[in-house]
Formats: C-alpha cells, sequence, structure tokens
C-alpha cells in the first residue's frame, strides 16, 4: 500500500512539473533538439513514473536500432508501455496516441505541445491527416511509436496487428523497428488502478527496412513487424534470456 501511494505521488507530482515545464518552453519558443526540454517532459517524466513504480526496465537488442529516424512498433496491454518506452529507447520519440489523451489536464496539452501525435480515430480522414502530419515529424528527426494493435489489451494477450501505422514507415521510408513489452500487463491492467511492483523486459527485434516499398505492400509489412513481435513474445514467455 505504501509503494502504490508512493507511486501516485511521483505520477501526479512528475506529471504536474515535466507537463508544465514543456508547455512554458512551447510559450516562449524554445526550439526543438535533441535531449532538449521536449525530449526531457517525456523521457525523463516517464524515468521517474518508473522509479516511483518500482519497476525497472530491462532492454535488450538496443544495438540493432538503426541510426536516424525509424518507427517503433510495440504490443500495447498497459499505461506502463508508454513510460517503458519513452524512458529506454534512444533518440527522440513521439507517440502515436489516441486523440483523447489530449484531454488530460496539462499533459494533454504538454504532449502536444511536446510534438506527439493525437490521432482522431473515430474520422478515418483526420486519422489519415495526423499520419501525414507523423510523417513531416519523422522528417524533422522524431521517431514515431505506434501501437498496432489500436487499444490496449484487455487480457494481456496481443491483439491482431492493423495495417494503417505502417502506412507512415512506408509514406516515410524508413525502417520499422519490433519492439515486445513484457509484464506490464500484470503490472497495471487497462482499467486497473492498483499498480504492482515488478521489473519490465523490452525486446528489440530485427529492423524492417521500407525503402522501395508503396502503400501496397503495408499488409506484408504489418505480417513482417507482427511475427517478429510475436516471436520475442514467445521467447520471453518461454524464459530464453537472448533478446
Amino acid at each position: 500500500m505504501i509503494r502504490l501511494f508512493w507511486y501516485y505521488l511521483v505520477l501526479v507530482a512528475s506529471s504536474v512539473i515535466h507537463a508544465s515545464g514543456t508547455i512554458l518552453a512551447a510559450l516562449v519558443r524554445v526550439p526543438f533538439q535533441p535531449g532538449g526540454v521536449y525530449d526531457w517532459g517525456t523521457n525523463d517524466w516517464s524515468r521517474q513514473v518508473l522509479w516511483g513504480a518500482g519497476t525497472p526496465v530491462d532492454i535488450q537488442g538496443l544495438e540493432r536500432i538503426p541510426k536516424g529516424p525509424v518507427v517503433y512498433a510495440s504490443n500495447h496491454s498497459s499505461m506502463f508501455d508508454i513510460w517503458a518506452l519513452a524512458a529506454s529507447l534512444p533518440g527522440s520519440t513521439r507517440f502515436v496516441a489516441k486523440a483523447e489523451l489530449g484531454r488530460i489536464p496539462l499533459v494533454g496539452p504538454a504532449m502536444k505541445r511536446a510534438g506527439h501525435i493525437l490521432i482522431n480515430r473515430e474520422v478515418k480522414a483526420k486519422a489519415m491527416e495526423s499520419y501525414a502530419e507523423a510523417g513531416k515529424k519523422i522528417k524533422g528527426g522524431f521517431s514515431p511509436i505506434v501501437f498496432p494493435e489500436g487499444t490496449r489489451s484487455r487480457t494481456g494477450e496481443m491483439l491482431p496487428f492493423k495495417t494503417t501505422p505502417f502506412a507512415l514507415a512506408i509514406a516515410a521510408q524508413v525502417p520499422v523497428v519490433p519492439i515486445y513489452v513484457h509484464n506490464t500487463f500484470a503490472i497495471l491492467p487497462k482499467g486497473s488502478w492498483r499498480m504492482r511492483s515488478m521489473p519490465i523486459r523490452v525486446r528489440v527485434g530485427e529492423p524492417v527496412p521500407t525503402a522501395g516499398l508503396t502503400l501496397d505492400d503495408r499488409a506484408r509489412l504489418k505480417d513482417q513487424v507482427e511475427a517478429q513481435v510475436r516471436a520475442l513474445k514467445a521467447r520471453v514467455d518461454s524464459g530464453a534470456s537472448a533478446a
């Protein structure tokens, strides 16, 4: 119970500090630079939340990530996926997330100002506009993190991947890096407020190139990436130590 109280205390305090700092920087027009205040608002915030929750991240496979912008494609079963990935992946990462997050006081406006992409999934035209915006951010040096399942799993089991996020990587002609995140469902399932402290495992797969692909190839690209994520999951579930 003490850990649970501490987690929520750190979550609220750190959210206020990092969101306020990000919004203030945007108001005074601080320019983006790698490792600057907008990265700090996401990455340092995530590290503090993980510390407060007592959920250290064990990541393997970082050497597989190519230099330059990429699109990270990960499974998704908990809010802790977001914090684990933001805290451990290299570069200036930004999330492609549902528009509802933009309505969270302070955090929502800070996400928009930091460059995260909020998608209205109910209106297809607006969703495609958001993906086009994400493509521009890739050219500016950002690496988007997408959750191709489309929503958090309510059971902890992976849902089938959707093809739309992969159009983003093809349009930008950047590699897709498969990611599997383990234990986050057990830490905080969707719809629950009770948090359990345990390590989070993040495993990085082999990047899948998109050079020369067209939008007609997005289903095949989706299948390749999903197969890797499921293979990473199987290895973690079997107790294999390798990434």
